[in-house]
């Protein structure tokens, strides 16, 4: 990356103080364009779940995964249980998404409680295992909430074969008009289910998968206790990459806790972190990461720059941990402060070889948590930061209440938010789509064909907040 006209700035930036400028290009379309990372991580485009309670889950890093994305689990989860989350990740189908399923007795009560857990909005009605109606919004419209699904599903069905192709399937749907359609094996067994555009995007999307051809799913895991068993545990589970995580990256404690797990020979890749400055970034990779998380206090549920005045604009801590990193043949992860595709692409034309998201995945079908709706009618989810009160007060569960207690004083983040659902674009795969397709237009602006290339060849300026307010559409018209 260069900076227009090649004028250094004079101060640290944030991704609203830049632009990049077009370069000549002879990439003629967004679909030339391979934005698959060279990190080790195994994912086929530069998104990242970050590891926040309120956003990372099973269903979260089944969606992403398959879209070619990588989810890393919150450390506050049982190992117990991200081993059966990595399990039931891994059994999931590369193409067809997981179905939600009643009984026809199950009410349309029932079925309203389960709809917003997945994108597709539809719940499979299945007897013995094989799917004999289909319920979606539209069929519990009016309809009372004691009524069995029975009386209110859709039974002339259009099943489609679990081996069929994506493009296929999309032919198939659109030919009868149809939005959705299970997915039956040989026996006529529910598999899953398909909807027109998820087999679309099937066709766009490569999915992030292991050796085995399964998806891939990270964890994450504290630098307190015993590290080397807790990491051994992790490792045991089948995760695909490691996370060493805690707020401050650059102290001994993360250090003696990348000795310790290299100590292990992992097997895996490891990324750690936070740190925003190159010092940083070469003490944790010459204590043993290969990938550096990047960020302190850009999140939109941090309040440490705040509480502490500790921190650093994200663009320039992703500048200058990206040069370091590289020079010792390392990545780094710009960890939050994204609010727009823009800022997606301008972290990897700083350096970065993938872009961690939280705040705004939170508000998605996928996220955990129930979908709630405010006075005002619009639908949300809960969302927190994890050195808020309520984070803290989960990872410590096992403690003493005196320490509990002592430590739910100290907070730096927000411990209470809504995420709204963007009604336009309510699933994670909604967003998806609408940060790669931004991202795949920044390339060839640049005349980029993959992450490298891009990196190399984007040239950036430095803009008043006048200049950043101009790109701005006007939503409302004139």
């Amino acid at each position: 990356m260069e900076f227009l006209n090649g004028l250094m700035p004079a101060h640290d930036l944030t991704y609203e103080d830049v632009f990049m400028v077009p370069r000549s290009s002879d990439v003629a379309s967004r679909f030339d364009v391979d934005l698959a990372t060279s990190d080790g991580s195994g994912a086929t485009i530069p998104l990242v779940v970050a590891n926040m309670t309120a956003v990372a889950g099973r269903r979260m890093a089944e969606t992403v995964a398959r879209r070619g994305g990588l989810t890393v689990l919150p450390q506050d989860i049982p190992v117990d249980v991200v081993a059966e989350v990595v399990s039931w990740v891994k059994q999931r189908d590369l193409v067809h998404e997981t179905a939600l399923t009643l009984a026809p007795t199950n009410t349309v009560s029932d079925a309203r409680a389960l709809m917003p857990k997945r994108g597709h909005g539809a719940v499979v009605v299945v007897e013995d295992g094989r799917p004999v109606g289909v319920v979606t919004e539209r069929d519990c419209a009016g309809a009372d909430q004691f009524a069995q699904l029975s009386q209110v599903m859709s039974s002339r069905l259009q099943k489609l074969p679990a081996k069929i192709s994506a493009r296929e399937a999309f032919d198939k749907l659109a030919d009868q008009h149809r939005r959705l359609a299970p997915v039956v094996d040989d026996d006529g067994l529910l598999v899953g289910v398909l909807t027109r555009t998820s087999a679309l995007r099937a066709t766009l999307y490569e999915p992030a998968t292991d050796a085995a051809g399964r998806l891939r799913v990270a964890a994450a895991m504290g630098v307190n206790g015993d590290v080397r068993a807790k990491a051994e545990r992790l490792l045991a589970t089948g995760i695909d990459l490691l996370v060493l995580d805690t707020a401050h990256g650059h102290q001994h404690r993360m250090l003696e806790a990348l000795a310790a797990v290299r100590s292990i020979s992992p097997g895996v890749p490891i990324a750690a972190g936070n740190v925003v400055s190159a010092g940083g970034t070469v003490d944790l990779i010459e204590a043993g990461a290969d990938i550096v998380k990047v960020g302190v206090g850009p999140g939109a549920m941090c309040t440490t720059r705040m509480m502490t005045g500790v921190g650093r604009p994200q663009f320039s801590a992703v500048l200058e941990c990206a040069g370091a990193a590289r020079r010792l043949g390392r990545h780094v992860w710009a960890d939050g402060g994204v609010r727009h595709p823009r800022d997606v692409a301008l972290a990897l034309a700083a350096g970065a070889s993938a872009v961690m998201i939280g705040s705004w995945f939170a508000g998605t079908y996928e996220s955990p948590g129930d979908l709630k709706v405010a006075a005002d009618g619009r639908a949300y989810k809960d969302s927190f930061g994890m050195a808020s009160a309520r984070a803290v007060a989960s990872r410590t569960a096992s403690e003493s209440p005196f320490e509990r207690a002592r430590k739910a004083l100290f907070e730096e983040g927000i411990s209470t938010g809504r995420s709204y659902l963007d009604p336009a674009r309510p699933g994670v795969e909604d967003l998806i789509d609408s940060i790669i397709a931004g991202v795949r237009s920044a390339f060839t602006y640049a005349g980029a064909r993959t992450i490298a290339e891009f990196t190399d060849r984007a040239v950036v300026g430095i803009q008043s907040s006048a200049g950043y307010a101009e790109g701005r559409p006007v939503q409302s018209g004139w």
